[in-house]
């Protein structure tokens, strides 16, 4: 057996794990999600995320990852056209009212934002809740949350 042999297989090995991980890297979009406070445009303490694609029902909390200072990391399909992001507060199901759908009256309707969009030029959500503004830079999504009044709390409460 050739005494090189052996290296090249491991050197083979290793340019294979390189391409796969190149390979995940282009069939996946990265996302920073700054989910602000809408009166004092702080972080919020989150929950859980509800995170969907292309307008589907499937829920994909787990693609949200938050990091220490704040700013989380959304990453998505390459395939993925639009996202929808809600986002659930006290470990419970209660889910934060965003910001960009308050005045679409009592049963607040999911907003799609492009997901092309986001990444060329950043995205701010509407806040409808107070008159706060932000800025996003290319890559970034950022949007307003309120937690729930005690009519909306009541309103989901007898829903179950």
């Amino acid at each position: 057996m050739n005494p090189r042999r052996p290296h090249l297989l491991f050197l083979l090995l290793v340019c294979l794990a390189a391409s796969g991980v190149n390979s995940r890297a282009q069939s996946e979009k990265i996302i920073t999600v700054r989910i602000l406070d809408s009166r004092t445009a702080r972080p919020v303490a989150v929950s859980s995320y509800l995170v969907r694609i292309d307008r589907q029902e499937t829920v994909h909390g787990d693609w949200l990852r938050m990091t220490e200072d704040g700013p989380g990391k959304l990453t998505v399909p390459a395939s993925a056209a639009v996202v929808s992001i809600h986002v659930t507060y006290d470990s419970s199901m209660k889910t934060y009212v965003n910001c960009d759908s308050v005045k679409d009256g009592h049963n607040p309707v999911s907003h799609w934002y492009q997901v092309s969009k986001i990444l060329t030029s950043g995205v701010v959500a509407p806040n409808g809740c107070s008159k706060l503004t932000e800025t996003a830079n290319p890559g970034e999504f950022i949007f307003f949350v309120r937690k729930q009044n005690w009519r909306e709390d009541m309103q989901e409460y007898s829903a179950q």
